[in-house]
């Protein structure tokens, strides 16, 4: 949380009353099959988090968070409208370093290989998408072909040119695709391939993300 407001990948753990009575209020859920229903309506109960999203327009009262189904029971991702006082609490995000031992064997020479980037210039990556949901829940999210999704919270833009030529160089020797956004201070993201695709070119335009929407911003301009 930011400035009393949550940001965008935050990861929220939602009480069992809380999430019961955000499941009577949210449509289509009628329309999942036995199987995804139930695992939808324990999900809280298990202690499993959610995931800080924008909201959709018309539905901006409450917080915004989203449930992502793993493959096996159709990859749904599902968007609910929380009350705040819904909120157990926030959980920290899921550094790369601890979600590793997830990860498929294939894939953890690369990995290991970006937390050495990330421990060099003093950096510690969490993780979203496919490698979070597997780490948090022990289902099977990850697919051959699946990508490695990384937040990089970034306080200056000091270590900045090292991270993105690393994490390109690493990204081209796979087997995994590194996908994922660099963090400003302010929490919103900025997807690294595009920052470094425009480093050469700093009064060019980057899109930023946030809650509340998303533009295009200088990139000399993102950090303070």
């Amino acid at each position: 949380m930011r400035d009393g407001r949550y940001a965008r990948h935050d990861l929220l753990r939602v009480t069992p009353e809380g999430w019961r009575a955000t499941l009577t209020v949210t449509e289509g859920l009628e329309r999942l099959s036995d199987e995804p229903r139930r695992l939808v309506e324990g999900w809280c109960e298990r202690g499993w988090p959610l995931i800080v999203r924008r909201p959709c327009e018309g539905h901006e009262t409450g917080i915004a968070v989203g449930l992502p189904l793993p493959p096996s029971h159709g990859k749904l991702r599902l968007g609910f409208t929380l009350a705040p006082h819904h909120v157990a609490h926030q959980v920290p995000g899921v550094a790369l370093a601890d979600a590793l031992a997830t990860a498929p064997a294939d894939l953890r020479p690369q990995l290991e290989a970006v937390i050495a980037l990330s421990k060099r210039l003093s950096l510690t990556p969490t993780v979203f998408g496919a490698l979070l949901w597997q780490h948090v829940t022990g289902l099977v999210y990850l697919r051959p072909g699946s990508d490695v999704d990384l937040l990089w919270p970034m306080s200056d833009p000091g270590p900045l040119p090292g991270l993105l030529d690393g994490l390109a160089a690493l990204d081209a020797k796979g087997p995994a695709r590194l996908d994922g956004e660099i963090i400003l201070p302010n929490g919103e993201g900025v997807n690294w391939r595009e920052l470094r695709g425009q480093r050469e070119r700093p009064d060019d335009r980057v899109l930023v993300k946030s809650l509340d929407g998303a533009e295009l911003r200088c990139a000399r301009n993102l950090f303070p």
